[in-house]
C-alpha cells in the first residue's frame, strides 16, 4: 500500500500539478513517446520490443498484459483518469478501439523511440515523425466522427504528452561508437535532439495543439540495465548518464520558456521526473520499494520497466 500511494503521488501530484497550471477543461489527452508511455503500439508492428506477455500485465485490469511496460497501467493513464476522463488510454494501433473511443484519449508511442530517427531504427519501432502523422490521421477521423466544430474544440482543449529522449542516448549515442557520438560531441547532440523537439512541438502548435507538457530525462544511469551492466562499481548508478540528462533537462527548460515566448496562446510546461525518481531509487524504502536495481516485470533485456499499481 505505501508503495502504490508513492506511485500515485509522484505521477498525480508533480505531473498533474504542472498541468493543472494551464487551467481550462480537457476533453482528451494524446499522448507521444517512447516506452515510458506506449500503450501496446509496437504489438501491430515487426520489432522484437514487444510486451505483451507475462509477466507484464499482472497487475492490469483482468491480469492482462497489454503492451504496456509495466506491471499495471502507466503514467498517463493515472493523468487521464485524474482528470475525471477514463481510466486507460488506448493505443492508436490497437484494432478492439475505434474513433469513438480515440475522441477522448489517445497514444501514438511507441517503445523504443526517440527524437532521433537513427535510434528508431535500432529496434525496427515507430520514428517519432510517425507518430505526428498517425496524429494527422486521427485529426481526419475526429473531424469525421465528430464534426469540424467539436473536433476543433477537443484539438485545441485537448492535453498533449510528450515522453522520450532516454533511447536517445542509452540506445543510440552511448551505444554506437561509430554512429551518431562519432558525430556530434555529447552537448551538440542534445542540441540536435532539442531542435527536433522544437520542431515537433511547433508542427503539433500549427495543427492546433495549445496544451503541451514536454516531459524530461529520468535519472537513466539508474534504470535497471545500466545498474546491471555496471559491475566495475557494483551495480551503482552510472553519474555519467545521469549528469547528461540533467544537462538535457536544463535544455528542454529553456525551449519550453522560448516556446511560451513564441507560439501565441499556447501553454507549454515543463514535466520533471529526475529529482521525484533520484529520490525513490536512492532512498526506496521510504516509497515502499525493497528493490530498485532491477526491473518490475524482471525482463533484464529491457532497460526501462514502469512499476505501478
Amino acid at each position: 500500500m505505501k508503495a502504490e500511494k508513492a506511485i500515485n503521488w509522484f505521477f498525480l501530484v508533480h505531473i498533474l500539478f504542472q498541468f493543472l497550471k494551464i487551467h481550462a477543461k480537457v476533453p482528451a489527452i494524446i499522448v507521444f513517446g517512447d516506452s515510458s508511455v506506449d500503450a501496446g503500439n509496437n504489438n501491430a508492428i515487426s520489432t522484437l520490443l514487444k510486451s505483451n506477455f507475462e509477466p507484464y500485465g499482472r497487475d492490469f485490469f483482468g491480469g492482462k498484459a497489454t503492451g504496456r511496460f509495466s506491471n499495471g497501467r502507466i503514467p498517463t493513464d493515472f493523468i487521464s483518469e485524474a482528470f475525471g476522463i477514463k481510466p486507460i488510454i488506448p493505443a492508436y494501433l490497437d484494432p478492439t478501439y475505434t474513433i469513438e473511443d480515440f475522441a477522448t484519449g489517445v497514444c501514438f508511442a511507441s517503445a523504443g523511440t526517440g527524437y532521433d530517427n537513427a535510434t528508431s531504427k535500432v529496434l525496427s519501432v515507430i520514428p517519432f515523425w510517425k507518430e505526428l502523422e498517425y496524429y494527422k490521421q486521427y485529426q481526419k477521423d475526429l473531424r469525421s466522427y465528430l464534426g469540424n466544430e467539436k473536433a476543433n474544440e477537443v484539438i485545441r482543449e485537448a492535453l498533449y504528452l510528450l515522453s522520450i529522449g532516454t533511447n536517445d542516448f542509452l540506445e543510440n549515442y552511448f551505444l554506437f561508437p561509430n554512429g551518431r557520438s562519432s558525430q556530434f560531441s555529447i552537448e551538440e547532440y542534445q542540441e540536435f535532439l532539442v531542435g527536433i523537439a522544437r520542431d515537433f512541438v511547433t508542427k503539433l502548435y500549427s495543427l492546433g495543439g495549445r496544451k503541451i507538457s514536454i516531459g524530461g530525462l529520468p535519472p537513466m544511469g539508474c534504470l535497471p540495465l545500466e545498474r546491471a551492466t555496471n559491475l566495475l562499481s557494483g551495480g551503482e548508478c552510472i553519474e555519467k548518464y545521469n549528469d547528461v540528462a540533467k544537462q538535457f533537462n536544463q535544455k528542454l527548460i529553456g525551449l519550453v520558456k522560448e516556446l511560451n515566448m513564441k507560439l501565441v496562446g499556447g501553454s507549454f510546461v515543463y514535466s520533471d521526473p529526475y529529482g521525484l525518481l533520484y529520490d525513490m531509487i536512492q532512498n526506496p524504502s521510504t516509497y515502499g520499494f525493497e528493490d530498485v536495481a532491477v526491473a518490475c516485470c524482471g525482463t533484464g533485456f529491457l532497460k526501462w520497466d514502469i512499476c505501478v499499481i
